[in-house]
């Protein structure tokens, strides 16, 4: 019975400890997708082929899917609607429509297939001259899947709670502009 009560208290932290090295694999991912996203502060809308290249590294097969579809599904629908704006403007991968100056991956956790990553943005406007234009910082969830290639952002869950934010996840964000276009 000792050997059992051993042998399962081993496993636990293992276990613990496999996962403690999971977290820094997740935040790893998750710093390397927002390292590609500051290169195209500010982002606008969908990225085209050589800006999901720039996130592919970082990204699961299923949420490149999504942003490709997405990306065919507004030129189809620009092609069909030559004087309407496009379906998705301002920023897609955070809450905030400008998109966020600075973030911080804070912790992680899940088990071995799929996880989470509490990120905390700041958006400041800089010196505008506006006293309206204000820093604020809001959190966003990202959420990840292991794939064979490593730890890959899945998902999005948009934490800005002001009223003109993007509002609950990237992919029904996605899922309703692939939708739109082809109506």
């Amino acid at each position: 019975m000792k050997a059992i009560v051993t042998a399962s208290v081993l496993l636990f932290a293992g276990t613990g400890m496999a996962f403690a090295g999971a977290g820094d694999e997740m935040a790893s991912a998750v710093n390397g997708f927002y390292a590609a996203y500051a290169t195209f502060h500010p982002s606008d809308g969908i990225p085209d082929e050589r800006g999901r290249a720039k996130y592919e590294p970082y990204i699961s097969p299923r949420l490149d899917a999504l942003l490709k579809q997405g990306g065919d599904a507004e030129q189809k629908f620009a092609k069909a609607n030559k004087d309407s704006p496009p379906l998705i403007e301002g920023d897609l991968f955070t809450s905030n429509f400008e998109g966020a100056t600075s973030y911080t991956a804070g912790a992680c956790s899940g088990d071995a297939k799929s996880g989470r990553c509490a990120v905390s943005f700041t958006y400041d406007p800089g010196n505008t001259g506006n006293p309206k234009d204000k820093s604020f910082v809001w959190t966003d969830t990202i959420y990840l899947v292991a794939t064979s290639q490593g730890w890959r952002v899945d998902d999005i869950s948009y934490g800005g709670t002001w009223d003109f934010g993007n509002k609950g996840k990237l992919s029904e964000t996605l899922r309703n502009t692939i939708k739109d276009a082809s109506q």
